[in-house]
Order: C-alpha cells, then structure tokens, then sequence
C-alpha cells in the first residue's frame, strides 16, 4: 500500500457546514474504503489547512479516484503528497548510481 498525506481547506460550503465536520470524516473513511484506500488518521489543524489526513491505497489510481470523489462533495479542497517510509526511501536511494 502506499501512503498519502492529504492537506485540505474548507470550501464556503464546508465551513458552514463545520459542525457536521467530525460525521463527515466517519462518512469519508467509509467511502475511501470503497476505493480499496484506508484513511489512517485524520487531524483538524490550525494554520494554512484545516484538515490534515494520512490515507493508504493499492495504488495511484484507487487514490486519485477517492480523491476525485471526495472533492466533487464539495467540501474541501485538496492538495495531496505522496509519502514514503524510511525503509521505501532507503529502497529508492539505493537504485541511485
């Protein structure tokens, strides 16, 4: 599986909708679910982004349609950062000549 760090905002909509914001995580971890992703943890921050969420999938595809699926709610809107585990970056430097 591979890791992804999500970084959202809240649209107009999201946030006039906040209070609904800890039920929709649940509804959102369920959805990822039907892409094949997992959502590991979910986090509400201060600063330039008001969500920060760690989710798994297969592979990029199954990622970037839960991603599209969860923008089209309209909600958030997100950046996402493809993450790697010390043991897949060491991996990835060793291929280097």
């Amino acid at each position: 599986m591979a890791t992804y760090v999500v970084l959202a905002q809240f649209t107009d909509q999201g946030i006039r909708t906040i209070k609904n914001s800890p039920q929709r995580a649940g509804q959102v971890a369920e959805m990822a679910k039907g892409f094949g992703c997992e959502m590991k943890e979910v986090f509400w921050t201060l600063g330039a982004y008001d969500i920060v969420a760690i989710v798994d999938a297969p592979d990029d595809p199954s990622f970037t349609a839960f991603g599209l699926a969860l923008g089209s709610a309209g909600n958030v809107r997100t950046q996402s950062l493809r993450a790697f585990t010390k043991s897949e970056i060491g991996g990835i430097i060793g291929k280097l000549p």
